[in-house]
Protein backbone atom coordinates (compact mmCIF):
# COMPACT_ATOMS: atom_id res chain seq x y z
CA UNK A 1 0.00 0.00 0.00
CA UNK A 2 1.02 3.35 -0.78
CA UNK A 3 -0.05 6.74 0.56
CA UNK A 4 -1.43 8.91 -1.56
CA UNK A 5 0.46 12.27 -1.45
CA UNK A 6 -1.64 15.51 -1.05
CA UNK A 7 -4.30 14.12 -1.44
CA UNK A 8 -7.07 15.52 0.79
CA UNK A 9 -9.04 12.74 2.83
CA UNK A 10 -12.43 13.39 4.70
CA UNK A 11 -12.37 12.64 8.55
CA UNK A 12 -16.42 13.18 8.82
CA UNK A 13 -18.26 17.06 9.23
CA UNK A 14 -16.46 18.81 7.40
CA UNK A 15 -13.09 18.19 8.50
CA UNK A 16 -10.05 17.48 5.96
CA UNK A 17 -6.20 16.15 6.53
CA UNK A 18 -3.74 15.75 4.09
CA UNK A 19 -3.09 12.07 3.22
CA UNK A 20 0.85 12.21 3.32
CA UNK A 21 0.70 13.97 7.45
CA UNK A 22 -0.99 11.28 8.92
CA UNK A 23 0.76 9.35 11.29
CA UNK A 24 -1.51 7.12 13.33
CA UNK A 25 -4.79 6.48 13.31
CA UNK A 26 -6.40 4.73 16.43
CA UNK A 27 -10.38 3.30 17.09
CA UNK A 28 -11.58 4.94 19.87
CA UNK A 29 -13.07 2.11 22.05
CA UNK A 30 -14.61 4.30 25.57
CA UNK A 31 -17.48 6.44 24.10
CA UNK A 32 -17.75 5.88 21.10
CA UNK A 33 -20.10 7.14 18.87
CA UNK A 34 -21.76 9.07 16.28
CA UNK A 35 -19.02 11.79 15.82
CA UNK A 36 -15.98 10.02 17.51
CA UNK A 37 -14.68 6.84 16.36
CA UNK A 38 -11.24 7.44 15.18
CA UNK A 39 -8.34 9.88 16.68
CA UNK A 40 -6.49 10.82 13.86
CA UNK A 41 -2.50 12.08 14.99
CA UNK A 42 -1.15 14.19 12.54
CA UNK A 43 2.71 14.57 11.70
CA UNK A 44 3.77 17.92 13.64
CA UNK A 45 0.88 17.68 16.09
CA UNK A 46 0.92 16.57 19.43
CA UNK A 47 -2.92 16.41 19.68
CA UNK A 48 -5.01 13.80 17.74
CA UNK A 49 -7.92 15.21 15.72
CA UNK A 50 -11.39 13.44 16.76
CA UNK A 51 -12.91 12.07 13.31
CA UNK A 52 -16.27 10.54 13.00
CA UNK A 53 -15.60 7.54 10.23
CA UNK A 54 -13.80 4.43 11.00
CA UNK A 55 -10.49 3.89 10.75
CA UNK A 56 -10.72 1.40 7.88
CA UNK A 57 -12.18 3.72 5.89
CA UNK A 58 -10.17 6.58 6.16
CA UNK A 59 -6.99 4.06 5.52
CA UNK A 60 -8.91 3.21 2.45
CA UNK A 61 -9.19 6.60 1.65
CA UNK A 62 -5.04 7.29 2.42
CA UNK A 63 -4.07 4.43 -0.01
CA UNK A 64 -6.70 4.98 -2.84
CA UNK A 65 -6.01 6.66 -5.83
CA UNK A 66 -8.38 9.19 -6.70
CA UNK A 67 -10.74 8.70 -8.66
CA UNK A 68 -9.56 11.48 -11.56
CA UNK A 69 -6.19 9.34 -11.36
CA UNK A 70 -7.62 6.14 -11.82
CA UNK A 71 -10.05 7.13 -15.07
CA UNK A 72 -7.04 9.40 -16.29
CA UNK A 73 -4.94 6.03 -16.64
CA UNK A 74 -7.68 4.29 -17.98
CA UNK A 75 -8.55 6.98 -20.69
CA UNK A 76 -4.68 6.50 -21.94
CA UNK A 77 -5.45 3.29 -22.08
CA UNK A 78 -7.73 3.33 -24.51
CA UNK A 79 -6.30 6.32 -26.20
CA UNK A 80 -3.70 3.40 -26.46
CA UNK A 81 -5.55 0.42 -27.75
CA UNK A 82 -7.59 2.81 -30.46
CA UNK A 83 -3.99 4.15 -31.82
CA UNK A 84 -3.37 0.62 -32.05
CA UNK A 85 -6.10 -0.55 -34.03
CA UNK A 86 -5.91 2.90 -36.06
CA UNK A 87 -2.36 1.79 -37.50
CA UNK A 88 -3.97 -1.34 -38.61
CA UNK A 89 -6.79 0.92 -41.27
CA UNK A 90 -5.65 0.32 -44.38
CA UNK A 91 -5.08 3.59 -46.85
CA UNK A 92 -8.28 2.58 -48.67
CA UNK A 93 -10.65 2.66 -45.92
CA UNK A 94 -8.87 5.71 -44.84
CA UNK A 95 -9.63 7.40 -47.99
CA UNK A 96 -13.36 5.62 -47.90
CA UNK A 97 -14.26 7.15 -44.14
CA UNK A 98 -13.12 10.49 -44.73
CA UNK A 99 -14.31 11.20 -48.55
CA UNK A 100 -17.86 9.05 -47.50
CA UNK A 101 -18.03 9.57 -43.44
CA UNK A 102 -16.05 12.86 -43.13
CA UNK A 103 -14.36 10.70 -40.82
CA UNK A 104 -10.30 11.95 -40.89
CA UNK A 105 -8.46 8.66 -39.26
CA UNK A 106 -5.75 10.48 -40.23
CA UNK A 107 -6.54 13.52 -38.20
CA UNK A 108 -7.84 11.38 -35.46
CA UNK A 109 -4.68 9.08 -34.96
CA UNK A 110 -2.17 12.21 -34.98
CA UNK A 111 -4.93 14.00 -32.23
CA UNK A 112 -4.40 10.82 -30.15
CA UNK A 113 -0.62 10.85 -30.40
CA UNK A 114 0.13 14.14 -29.21
CA UNK A 115 -2.37 13.95 -26.44
CA UNK A 116 -0.70 10.69 -25.43
CA UNK A 117 2.76 12.77 -26.09
CA UNK A 118 1.40 15.53 -23.78
CA UNK A 119 0.46 13.60 -20.74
Amino acid sequence: MKIQSSVLVHLGFGKYVRSDRVTALVPIEEERGPGKRTLVYLEGESNPIVASRSEETIVRDIVQEPKEITQSRQQQEILQDLLVDLSHVNNTVRRISRDQGNLDLDRLEQRIRQVIEEE
